[in-house]
């Protein structure tokens, strides 16, 4: 419940907010890179859902510089390998939400998902309830990935 009464809408973007903290459980960033960060998904669909976003704020891909595109890719790809180390899935969904007609929730700041999948992860709770069950708390998602990522 403390999750979800001590949540507010935020003002601004929620990346480019995020950048101006200090990387811990409050701002959910566990990697910063030259051009790009991992951070994690505030409202997960599972537990891991990462997200990759450069450090300009840019809301389209074909807006980035061909390095940070290449440093975002390369962040998705260990990420997964983290992920899988991590958390052992049976498969990933990845994707990019590019505008808000296409459902982007951070319409002007591009950013990438990394959603771990196990078989049989969508049940009636999902489905039906339109509610997630989620096997640990962000701020323990966030140490598990921090500490990993930082190896």
């Amino acid at each position: 419940m403390k999750y979800i009464e001590n949540h507010a809408k935020e003002t601004g973007c929620v990346f480019c907010n995020a950048l101006q903290r200090e990387d811990g459980a409050e701002n959910l960033i566990v990697l910063r890179g030259q051009r790009a960060f991992v951070i994690l998904n505030k409202f997960p669909y599972t537990s891991g859902h990462l997200m990759v976003a450069p450090l300009a704020h840019c809301a389209t891909l074909e807006g980035l510089d061909p390095e940070t595109r290449a440093e975002m890719m390369e962040l998705v790809s260990h990420c997964i390998v983290i992920l899988r180390q991590l958390y052992t899935p049976q498969g990933f969904n990845l994707g990019a939400n590019i505008g808000e007609a296409a459902g982007a929730g951070v319409p002007g700041h591009i950013h990438l998902h990394i959603v771990p999948r196990w078989n049989g992860d969508t049940n009636f709770m999902s489905a039906i309830g339109e509610v997630r069950v989620l096997p640990e708390s962000l701020e323990q998602t966030h140490a598990r990935i921090r500490q990993t990522l930082q190896k």
